[in-house]
């Protein structure tokens, strides 16, 4: 196959948009979705190398998915690679204080809407002509260690190792590999507050966070998405290097 296709969520900004560039940047065809068409337009810009579509699509609403997959299969024939990434959270609040609209709100997009995407990509994958592809999921590394007021991001992350981990095993059948991107800290609107305001840490203290480089973010899921299908970096954790997470506590 000469064409490589893949799907991003959350390709308005962020990560997103920098995985975007990396993928189109080797050669890959894209369908950027998000809910802001305009941030989608502004992505797609950024992305000469090879074709590009604008899918505005809610990702937590499974009927605007399907519509998504549909599309996908009408304008490129199939799917190669799904970077599910779309996320949400809140502001830093203790567990005594978060309340069940918090809790959903972010569950909505980091639990609900990756499950609804990834389902939708592992369809088509399954059923096209040839069979396969690769799904990689955006955790975090609260997946691997929670922040201080962090119960519905760190929880929802946690469960999507689960949703990796049940992929990559249902997903042998089929020729899909899946696995899964534990960010740090980047340089992204999401992270900006944190880098003006500092972050709190599991002593009380507030302290800025070194970040790194978003673009190095996006060469690494380009690197997993290019594997031929019989290899797959099931997880991988990348964030600044000087970034307060090994020896936490």
């Amino acid at each position: 196959m000469s064409e490589k296709i893949a799907v991003i969520t959350g390709a308005g900004s962020g990560v997103g948009r920098a995985v975007a560039k990396a993928l189109n940047a080797a050669g890959w065809s894209l369908a950027l979705v998000g809910r802001r068409k305009d941030a989608l337009e502004e992505t797609a810009a950024m992305c000469k190398k090879a074709r590009v579509i604008c899918v505005p699509t809610d990702v937590t609403v499974p009927e605007q998915v399907d519509h998504l997959f549909a599309t996908v299969k009408k304008e490129f024939g199939r799917l190669d690679c799904l970077f599910n990434n779309a996320g949400a959270g809140n502001p830093a609040t203790n567990f005594g204080d978060f309340t069940w609209d918090m809790w959903r709100s972010t569950v909505a997009v980091n639990l609900d809407a990756m499950f609804i995407v990834a389902n939708g990509a592992y369809r088509l994958m399954r059923d096209q002509t040839p069979q396969g592809g690769r799904i990689i999921n955006n955790g975090s590394i609260s997946a691997h260690a929670p922040r201080p007021g962090s119960v519905a991001y760190t929880a929802s992350k946690h469960a999507v190792t689960g949703l990796t981990k049940t992929i990559s095993l249902d997903g042998r059948a089929h020729n899909i590999a899946c696995g899964q991107v534990d960010i740090g800290n980047a340089v992204t609107p999401m992270t900006d507050p944190g880098a003006k305001n500092g972050q709190m840490q599991p002593n009380g203290q507030i302290m800025v966070e070194p970040r790194m480089d978003v673009d190095h973010v996006g060469q690494q899921v380009a690197f997993m998405a290019d594997l031929p299908l019989e290899s797959n970096v099931q997880f991988v954790t990348i964030m600044a290097t000087k970034m307060p997470l090994v020896g936490r506590g």
